[in-house]
């Protein structure tokens, strides 16, 4: 058995079993894939891939297994290239986020100009998608980071962090009846169309979960992920937007009026996490607290060592998060 199978069969599977972009990945040959995947079968005795003629059709029920610990060893193999990299030149290397549009377009910019300013030499990969998708890339090893504030369950393989608290704005147009009122109640909001983030996007749990201890039930016409988009949708009359608070520029967004929903909704809180097999750099303990400042090095060390649920909770129990 030999490391290079083991990359082998585990890109091809990160390639949804297409070997042809995986050989143009990893430059080198279809066939060569093909013959090393083979070989390695033949010595453990079990298919890893079922095939129809030359095509590669699933991954068997040992080859699940089998991929599962090749996806350990991987992880491993990158961990031991860092901690060399660490040591020959602790300043170069690459670092790659997953998180949301919300995230990336009104939260990160200023984080990732200091980052560059610090790490020139340091090449950033961001990775935009749902929550779900986050959860993946973060703990296949794909990213070295998931900054996410839903579906946080889905993110129970990495350590998650607390980062920020924030809330919401209500968007209108500026002659919405809406906007004459200094202080809006949710039998207000529930009155007109709502435009909102999607299911599962930036903390939409938590205004489905405000309406419903009302017992009111929102009329949501239009969702998206992106708070831009939601914007455009307001100003074209479609109804009243919902959207983080940090996504309101007052001078970009001066032809719609933001008024604070904190009163309406509990406060979400956006997270940062990582493997627990991951082995951080000197240049991602600094992301981490240019993201987060009191997330400082050893407190990051010690959530490494912690269990999750309450035990994660406890450490951070004391931690003031500030609000964004």
């Amino acid at each position: 058995m030999k490391l290079q199978q083991l990359r082998y069969i585990w890109e091809v599977a990160q390639h949804d079993l297409n070997v042809s972009q995986t050989a143009q990945s990893l430059y080198t040959s279809q066939p060569g894939i093909s013959k090393q995947i083979r070989q390695l079968e033949d010595e453990l005795g079990v298919e890893i891939f079922s095939r129809s003629g030359k095509h590669l059709t699933r991954i068997t029920p040992a080859g699940q297994s089998i991929l599962s610990t090749a996806g350990e060893i991987m992880r491993k193999v990158e961990s031991i290239r860092a901690v060399a990299s660490e040591f020959s030149d602790n300043k170069r290397g690459s670092l790659s986020v997953a998180t949301t549009h919300t995230q990336c377009r009104y939260v990160l910019p200023p984080v990732i100009r200091q980052f560059i300013d610090r790490y020139p030499d340091v090449s950033l990969h961001m990775h935009q998608g749902t929550p779900m998708q986050i959860a993946e890339l973060a703990a296949n090893g794909t990213t070295d980071f998931a900054i996410a504030t839903e579906a946080l369950d889905l993110f129970s393989d990495l350590v998650m962090m607390p980062c920020y608290r924030w809330n919401r704005a209500i968007l209108l147009p500026l002659d919405h009846p809406l906007a004459q009122l200094s202080r809006i109640t949710l039998e207000d909001v529930a009155q007109f169309p709502i435009v909102t983030y999607t299911f599962g996007f930036t903390g939409r749990s938590k205004l489905d979960e405000a309406f419903a201890k009302q017992g009111l039930t929102p009329k949501v016409v239009f969702t998206a992920s992106d708070a831009d988009v939601i914007k455009t949708y307001v100003r074209l009359g479609l109804g009243i937007g919902i959207v983080a608070k940090m996504a309101f520029d007052p001078a970009r967004d001066d032809d719609l009026v933001a008024l604070d929903g904190s009163h309406l909704f509990e406060p979400s809180v956006t997270r940062i996490g990582f493997r627990r097999d991951a082995y951080l750099r000197g240049f991602m303990y600094d992301f981490i607290e240019m993201f987060a400042p009191h997330l400082s090095r050893e407190l990051v060390e010690e959530a490494f060592n912690c269990r999750p649920g309450q035990e994660m909770e406890e450490l951070f129990s004391h931690v003031h998060l500030p609000d964004h």
